[in-house]
């Protein structure tokens, strides 16, 4: 028997909806996975089946064959684990394909049938409810991140079992729906009553902040430069709702949000050590994940010795403060990441500091 799922991945800065399409059939037992799949959801196999089993499915005999759609699209992560098996499921004639319909399933599944959390749910989530679909299953750890998404009926599921109760009409789930939860300010950042002096240098600062500017303080050592452009998140403007989401989605897919986690409402400042490499600056990997530029969006990126930075680094940076986007080329398509940043670097004026 025919059935299909919404599932979804991320690619670049966006979720993509995927299609899981299972069937089952009679003829010599075998378990084919196919759609340009990455090697952890190629294990997937094995995860589903003995979690299907740990949670009281009968086993699958005959020959199965799983496909996740659009097939261009490279996949990878674990999402992908809790709505195969629910594909399988209603192949298998075990629930009701109209249990499944319109409804995005996303987890990862343990060997026990216990549903782990996943990184990128926002995006995927908000993209299949701009595509119309009303209705998700995600993991109990990312059930307040997907209420995030105006508009989405969510439900926290803990266990393989517990999904199959739901889908059998056993037990009734809970629903989530749409509640504005912000971030807890816990962090403290400086303010500028801890900077002695230095007047003229604030008031650069604060000129470059009020018009956007990016800004390049020398000085000796022990001056204050690093102190003064750490104090900056305490006069950044607040953000609007369209910000908090894309700075959230971004801290989404890097995997920084925390179960208890809401919008991200706090501007970003991101200060990465003078070692980085090129590829965690702007964003790397196969399937490509935001770098510190990205992750500075909306925000402040602080270079701190600015000298002492790769030279490739340094001119990594020239297209993104151009474009204020980063574009990462890959064989299997081209991703697209937001980097509308402050960039504000300090530096000593030589190694020693003390020239001339």
């Amino acid at each position: 028997m025919f059935s299909q799922v919404y599932s979804g991945t991320v690619c670049g800065a966006d979720g993509q909806i995927v299609l899981v399409e299972a069937d089952v059939s009679n003829g010599f037992p075998s378990y084919t996975m196919v759609g340009y799949l990455a090697s952890e959801v190629k294990e997937a196999r094995e995860r589903v089946l003995t979690a299907l089993k740990n949670a009281g499915v009968p086993g699958v005999i005959g020959k199965i064959i799983v496909n996740l759609s659009p097939a261009g699209i490279r996949k990878e992560g674990t999402a992908f684990d809790l709505s195969i098996a629910a594909a399988m499921l209603v192949s298998m004639s075990v629930v009701p394909a109209k249990a499944v319909e319109d409804t995005l399933i996303l987890g990862e599944l343990s060997l026990d049938g216990t549903v782990r959390s996943i990184r990128g749910v926002l995006p995927i989530v908000s993209e299949a409810n701009h595509r119309g679909i009303h209705e998700c299953i995600v993991p109990v750890e990312n059930m307040n991140e997907a209420a995030l998404v105006k508009g989405m009926k969510v439900y926290g599921c803990s266990s393989l079992a517990q999904m199959i109760a739901w889908f059998k009409g056993e037990k009734t789930p809970v629903c989530a729906v749409y509640q504005k939860r912000t971030q807890k300010a816990d962090i403290v950042y400086r303010d500028f009553e801890q900077v002695t002096g230095q007047e003229f240098l604030k008031e650069a600062i604060e000129t470059a902040v009020a018009g956007r500017h990016h800004l390049l303080v020398t000085g000796a050592p022990g001056s204050g430069k690093s102190l003064a452009i750490s104090c900056i998140p305490s006069i950044l403007p607040e953000m609007t709702d369209e910000e908090q989401m894309e700075v959230t989605k971004l801290h989404s897919i890097a995997g920084l949000l925390n179960a208890d986690d809401g919008l991200v409402t706090q501007r970003p400042f991101r200060q990465p050590h003078h070692t980085i490499s090129m590829y965690a600056m702007i964003g790397g990997g196969t399937v490509p994940k935001p770098g510190e530029i990205s992750l500075a969006h909306k925000g402040v990126l602080f270079l701190d010795e600015f000298a002492e930075f790769n030279r490739k680094v340094i001119d990594a940076l020239r297209q993104p403060l151009e474009n204020r986007s980063v574009v990462i080329n890959r064989v299997h398509g081209n991703y697209v990441f937001p980097g509308d940043f402050m960039l504000a670097a300090a530096m000593n004026p030589c190694p020693c500091g003390y020239y001339p």
